[in-house]
């Protein structure tokens, strides 16, 4: 077995392994593992992970950022054109145009003039983006992007009411070195009280744990594909790391 094979196999291996310890969290939550939604986080990876795990058989993918997600999905869609890619890392309003037309689900959303940029975008004719997340910064973190959940109900208005967005969950990156129970508790309660369907919390390192607590979308990087190489970020792109 050559060195690319071997890596495909790896993949392949840690993905189905990810797969059973996520049907095996649901089982033990008491819930349905065809309601967990398994984001595979492929920001950084060498192409042919990516193709390693579209072998495997998966569909669903999240990319940090637009840039980078152009370099390559246009052309994997001509091979797989079942892929459902979700952005997962901060937008620059700037950057709404192309998002829209490249994912199909944005989980960033976080702030009105995003908002208002998306929702002039999304009635383009090349708008595939049908689903939105309101990314809230549930610890209130100054580093991070997220909206503070005292201000989620008047944004929720705005979006929703307003602007005719169409949101459907909530998404968020609890502090990495804490427990996600509570974060993902949290999320989950407040997705709630809002009407919203999707909560998406939970990562390489506590996924388990976020699906115990209300994730109905997990966020998978490393766990899958392995370590990323260490390499400069894309020019003029978001800030937030949202998988591990």
């Amino acid at each position: 077995m050559d060195e690319e094979q071997g890596e495909a196999a790896a993949v392949r291996a840690r993905l189905e392994e990810v797969r059973r310890r996520i049907a095996a969290a649901a089982g033990a939550a008491g819930r349905d593992p065809r309601a967990i939604t398994l984001v595979a986080v492929s920001k950084g990876q060498p192409l042919e992970r990516i193709e390693a795990a579209l072998a495997a058989g998966q569909r669903v993918f999240g990319e940090n950022y637009v840039q980078e997600a152009q370099s390559r999905w246009p052309e994997l869609r001509t091979r797989f054109p079942d892929v459902e890619l979700h952005l997962v890392g901060a937008l620059q309003t700037n950057k709404a145009r192309p998002a829209v037309a490249l994912f199909d689900v944005i989980q960033t959303l976080d702030r009105p003039s995003l908002a208002r940029a998306l929702a002039k975008e999304l009635g383009r004719p090349d708008a595939r983006t049908r689903r939105l997340l309101v990314e809230v910064n549930l610890a209130e973190e100054p580093q991070k992007a997220g909206l503070p959940p005292g201000e989620l109900a008047s944004f929720l208005g705005l979006c929703r009411d307003e602007l005719k967005l169409p949101v459907t969950g909530l998404m968020a990156i609890p502090p990495a070195e804490e427990d996600v129970a509570p974060y993902a508790a949290l999320l989950a309660k407040l997705a709630g009280r809002h009407g919203l369907a999707e909560v998406s919390v939970g990562m390489s390192a506590d996924f388990e744990t976020a699906i115990a607590f209300g994730a109905t979308i997990v966020r998978v990087g490393t766990a899958i594909f392995g370590e990323r190489a260490a390499r400069p970020r894309p020019a003029a792109q978001g800030s937030t790391a949202t998988s591990s």
